[in-house]
């Protein structure tokens, strides 16, 4: 006859799993942090490295942390890109988006989170946020970008912060690309043994603030997108009560846009002169 497991074990074996699930919820509760943000302080390259010149700028938050970003001035701007970038890296990881809005006669002016690059402080949402805030009164203020101008584009979590940012300041547009619907619904896709959206302290609900937006938007993403599934764009777009254009892509997370090309491109293009546009931008 086959030999059974004693009571007293198979309660020690369940009582052992119990222990290590918990303890393992328990990591994703108190270092969400370190799973959302992925700051490098090291600058990979400046915009003089693609032969652009660009202006090297500090600004200071509504909370007073001192923040770093470039301003690359187009020959004769057609506007201006807002951009915010992803959860990894720093701003000089994006030098191939610059090139692409540079090809499109826009100014780009890009910013480090708190945290990241040579940005002072620690990320947090409302960091970020706030931050964005600051770079779009940076642009209005200082620089006298006119708003009707300025096209916020936010890259994965970046989306949700321009999102949020667009439902609060009267942007041109808005071009949200490879974007999540909110953290907790991605984290619940990504780790589903666990109760993420109890345990979430983190939101990015990017679904909420894309049904307050009123400017024209743009969504870009991929079905081959390997960390952010194309049902989140899907949803977001049929979401939007603005004026909307869905423009789908061609490979993974990161590479998505370069290796689209030209249909990434000139989906930007065609919808940039669908919409109507407040003047152009000062130049530099």
């Amino acid at each position: 006859m086959a030999s059974t497991l004693p009571w007293s074990g198979l309660c020690l074996v369940v009582t052992s799993l119990l222990g290590a699930y918990a303890a393992l919820g328990m990591v994703l509760f108190l270092f969400q942090g370190q799973l959302v943000y992925f700051p490098e302080k090291q600058m990979a390259g400046t915009p003089h490295d693609i032969q652009l010149p660009y202006e090297a700028i500090y600004l200071k938050t509504g909370d007073q942390v001192e923040l770093f970003a470039w301003y690359v001035p187009a020959v004769s701007p057609r506007g201006t890109i807002l951009f915010c970038h992803g959860n990894a890296g720093n701003i000089s990881h994006r030098l191939a988006y610059v090139q692409i809005f540079h090809r499109l006669g826009l100014n780009v002016f890009l910013f480090d989170y708190r945290g990241f690059g040579l940005s002072g402080g620690s990320p947090s949402e409302e960091g970020t946020h706030l931050d964005s805030e600051a770079a779009w009164s940076f642009l209005a203020g200082k620089k006298g970008i006119p708003p009707g101008s300025v096209v916020v584009y936010g890259e994965s979590l970046g989306g949700a912060v321009a999102a949020r940012l667009a439902t609060r300041y009267p942007a041109r547009a808005l071009i949200l690309a490879s974007t999540f619907t909110s953290l907790p619904d991605l984290g619940a896709e990504l780790y589903p043994l666990f109760p993420v959206r109890l345990l979430s302290r983190f939101h990015y609900r990017t679904l909420d603030y894309v049904r307050q937006v009123r400017c024209p938007t743009l969504v870009i993403h991929s079905p081959e997108d390997d960390i952010v599934p194309y049902h989140h764009g899907k949803s977001i777009y049929n979401a939007l009560g603005a004026p909307r254009e869905l423009l789908t892509i061609r490979g993974d997370h990161n590479s998505g846009f370069l290796v689209s090309g030209d249909a990434y491109i000139q989906g930007i293009e065609r919808f940039l002169e669908g919409i109507p546009s407040a003047g152009l931008t000062p130049g530099p």
